[in-house]
């Protein structure tokens, strides 16, 4: 399909050697490497030119794989040519343009079809993100878990990390909470004696020592996760808080502990920083807090309402920022950025990257 003047027209596939094919009041003549064909050639490195008469313009976006014309008239006449000579680099640089739009555009439709037909990792993969826009999303049921999937942003982890990310990649929230957990079976954001030995935070505090990114977070990937995305979710190497300093001094000067250290971990899964979600720190103790999270989700830049709730449902989710030493930032459902203590019930709602 392409776009005329607002219109959806139809493809040409049957161009008559010689003659202009005329569909809804346009004719287009289709050129590949000099040769007359019937068909617009799939998706390459080829450089395209369109030309048209009466006062009509159109381009060809590389994206979406499309003609989009303006100003159709009934006496339009394009010329649609595609050559072989387009480098890799002009290639990215085309596709990044339209990378950009739809980081910068809300959508919200259904693409569930594209996860169920695979396309969507297709997509994702060639770096073209042709039919996904964030806000979008996919319904699935695995493991009797009914569960809305959002599509946050897009390659807005590209070249983090120790490790550089350089995977095109979605990255992907629930729409709601998975469910309420604690962060910490104990009032303290410190160390728990209950980590189990052998888990990546044992004897560290902070997020990294949290009962939160040593149990529940993995029972999530487990249980929710890898049942849908299988092996297209990435591990990626994530900077996080491991310490805690029960007399430092907080961002508010108060002497009440903050994160003291932190160290790059292999991770698949995440809760979200408060600079993800409203764009700055609010009580998160210190800059440990944020690491490469240091970026605002592009789905919360275009629907803030979509910080704190979805359709009619409020709902209330745990960050990852120690607030001090017995507290912890989380997002209430009335939407202010708030504190509580580590050992309250609260929502779960990760982020992950998908390939």
């Amino acid at each position: 399909m392409f776009w005329g003047g607002g219109i959806l027209v139809s493809r040409i596939y049957n161009y008559t050697e010689g003659k202009y094919q005329n569909i809804n009041n346009t004719k287009i003549a289709i050129v590949v490497d000099g040769k007359v064909e019937d068909e617009i050639p799939a998706r390459g490195l080829y450089k395209t030119k369109v030309k048209c008469s009466s006062g009509t313009t159109g381009n060809w976006d590389y994206n979406e794989w499309d003609l989009k014309l303006n100003n159709i008239t009934e006496e339009t006449k394009c010329n649609l040519e595609f050559t072989s000579n387009l480098t890799p680099e002009e290639y990215s640089e085309l596709l990044e343009a339209g990378v950009n739009k739809r980081r910068n555009t809300y959508r919200g439709r259904d693409i569930t079809d594209l996860y169920t037909s695979g396309k969507l990792y297709t997509q994702i993969s060639n770096c073209s993100f042709d039919d996904i826009y964030v806000g979008d999303y996919i319904k699935t049921n695995k493991n009797n878990h009914e569960v809305t999937w959002l599509i946050a942003d897009l390659n807005n982890y590209l070249y983090s990390g120790d490790q550089s990310l350089t995977t095109c990649h979605a990255t992907i929230i629930p729409a709601t909470p998975l469910y309420d957990a604690p962060m910490n079976t104990e009032s303290t954001t410190g160390i728990v004696n209950n980590i189990p030995e052998g888990k990546p935070g044992y004897g560290k505090g902070a997020y990294v020592g949290s009962y939160m990114w040593n149990v529940t977070l993995p029972n999530v990937l487990d249980d929710y996760i890898t049942p849908v995305f299988d092996n297209h979710v990435i591990q990626t190497r994530n900077l996080l808080a491991n310490g805690l300093d029960t007399n430092r001094s907080n961002q508010f000067g108060a002497n009440w502990g903050a994160s003291s250290g932190w160290d790059w971990y292999d991770s698949k899964l995440d809760l979200m920083s408060e600079v993800n979600v409203y764009g700055s720190t609010v009580w998160s103790s210190s800059g440990y807090d944020i690491g490469i999270d240091n970026r605002q989700y592009a789905i919360f830049k275009l629907k803030p309402e979509f910080i704190n709730s979805y359709g009619t449902t409020r709902f209330h989710y745990w960050l990852k920022a120690v607030a001090d030493s017995a507290s912890v930032a989380y997002v209430s459902d009335s939407g202010t950025a708030n504190a509580r203590s580590a050992s309250y019930f609260t929502g779960v709602r990760p982020r992950f990257l998908i390939d």
